[in-house]
């Protein structure tokens, strides 16, 4: 047989749509071409597939070889081609048999002595896979390295036959001992709840954990406002060990966008992400991009947290492209040639100093910046954007006599208990989180009663908010209300959340 048809997966974005890698074999000087639009690391993949064949003992055959990537428009990138052009190569030339190959995919990067390396988007691709045989009502199977086999197992209805070698792959289809076939994988045991940083360990602060707990329960933005060293990236950065409990789905997201940038692990499962770039990040970044796109932070932090400290010290232009993916929760990237779509539904937490020196305020008296620094160094921070933010709280520096004392603070655990109870009652009264109520939905479930209502709208005529704000404002008090467990909006819950939106500046 001269010719071998095997099938793979490409990345596109969140999609991994199917590859057919067709080998063939013909007279002639011998040469190895690759077709299809292939990139640098599927070019390079020729010198890697022939020394893994001759350290395998495998032939290689002196023919030309020609191996056909379709279709051709799609661009195909990364070293998961080399397991399937190898295979190809021993098939159409006769070396192992080739009936059952149709029965499966392929993915895996080949070293030069044959061993499977891992490869990025494992998950992504057995989603793929799942997708495109259920009609067939064949069960999917999947041949890929053993480093990937975890995370591929977490979509239950795919087979799984991790390998460590390409000799191990060849064994599978040409012996035929039960010993030598492929084992399925079995998905590997998951921890019950994932380990974070404790709130305990935090002194003080009360007033921002406090509001930290409302932004948790209602999946509400925060940006935490003080001097230096008052525990605002400590703060944050125990933040996610108070959020509600990922579902399944949640984290399948999750992981499906750590895998594309081979960042997950079976460790992670539904663990909250974290994300905390560095302020002299780029747009592209943050939001994602480049020629073969690929998620940026807000899309590694879905369904997690992204903790942007320093936020004026973030170029304008930077900050600004986290606009429309705040209120979408989304990110659609396009390039002249191709364009993906990332899901992004993160929770933003930022941190920013008073001032240029940071002690505006501060009982210290250090802080010599004038109005116009002030308002200079805030204003990086665009209205826009700043009216996007749901909650802004001052983080104000601790008495000496709190900070010799020994950190006594409430645990993470209780703080826990009282978010998923409140994020129950919101799933049990309108499926979603507050923070993702439409305006027909605010209408229907904040109704804030008589007295709440006019306290509200005081404070609007008073601080002159957009209407944006205002309705942020009442999906604050509708979480103040549900921590508290009352079904109606009063007028304490009002006030708390008009304090949550004061501490910058008057939107």
């Amino acid at each position: 047989m001269s010719l071998a048809v095997l099938k793979s997966r490409a990345l596109n974005g969140m999609d991994a749509p199917q590859v057919t890698v067709e080998v063939h074999l013909a007279n002639g000087l011998p040469a190895f071409t690759i077709v299809g639009l292939p990139e640098t690391e599927v070019k390079e993949s020729k010198d890697r597939v022939r020394a893994a064949l001759q350290n395998a003992r495998f032939e290689f055959p002196a023919k030309r070889i020609t191996v056909n990537l379709a279709p051709a428009d799609l661009p195909k990138e990364s070293g998961r081609f080399d397991l399937p052009i190898a295979l190809g190569i021993l098939a159409a030339s006769g070396q192992i048999p080739a009936d059952a190959l149709e029965q499966y995919e392929f993915a895996g990067e080949l070293s030069l002595s044959g061993e499977l390396r891992p490869i990025r988007g494992a998950l992504a691709m057995t989603f793929a896979i799942c997708k495109s045989q259920q009609e067939s009502q064949q069960e999917p199977a999947f041949i890929l390295p053993r480093a990937n086999a975890d995370e591929a197992a977490l979509v239950s209805e795919a087979a799984i036959y991790p390998a460590d070698s390409l000799l191990q792959v060849c064994a599978h289809f040409a012996g035929v001992d039960g010993e030598q076939k492929l084992q399925r994988h079995s998905p590997a045991s998951q921890a019950a709840r994932p380990h974070y940083p404790d709130f305990a360990e935090v002194k003080g602060q009360l007033q921002a954990k406090r509001a930290l707990e409302v932004a948790a329960a209602g999946n509400h933005s925060v940006i935490l406002i003080g001097p230096p060293g008052t525990g605002k990236s400590m703060l944050a950065a125990r933040f996610p060990g108070i959020l509600p409990t990922m579902t399944n789905q949640e984290a399948l997201e999750s992981a499906a966008v750590q895998s594309l940038t081979s960042g997950f692990s079976i460790d992670k499962w539904k663990a909250r992400p974290y994300r905390s770039p560095h302020h002299t990040a780029s747009a592209v970044a943050l939001v994602g991009g480049g020629g073969t796109p690929r998620p940026g932070e807000i899309s590694l932090a879905h369904r997690g947290v992204l903790f942007l400290d320093e936020l004026p010290e973030f170029d304008r232009k930077v900050l600004e492209v986290l606009r429309e993916p705040l209120e979408s929760g989304h990110i659609s990237i396009s390039r002249a040639a191709r364009q993906a779509d990332f899901p992004a539904r993160f929770q933003l937490i930022a941190a920013m100093n008073p001032c240029p020196c940071g002690y505006f305020g501060h009982s210290n008296g250090k802080c010599r910046c004038t109005p116009d620094i002030i308002a200079r160094y805030q204003g990086k921070i665009s209205g826009p954007l700043l009216d996007r933010i749901d909650m802004q709280i001052q983080v104000g520096a601790l008495p000496h006599s709190d900070l010799l004392k020994q950190a006594d603070g409430e645990r993470s655990a209780a703080i826990h208990a009282r978010v998923e109870t409140a994020f129950e009652r919101q799933q049990q009264r309108q499926g979603k989180a507050n923070n993702l109520l439409s305006t027909t939905e605010i209408d229907l479930h904040c109704k804030p009663d008589e007295q709440a209502g006019l306290l509200l709208r005081n404070a609007m005529n008073k601080l002159n908010w957009s209407a944006r704000a205002y309705h942020r404002v009442l999906k604050v008090a509708r979480t103040i209300a549900d921590l508290a467990g009352s079904a109606q909006i009063a007028t304490p819950h009002v006030a708390e959340a008009i304090q949550y939106r004061r501490a910058l500046k008057d939107q």
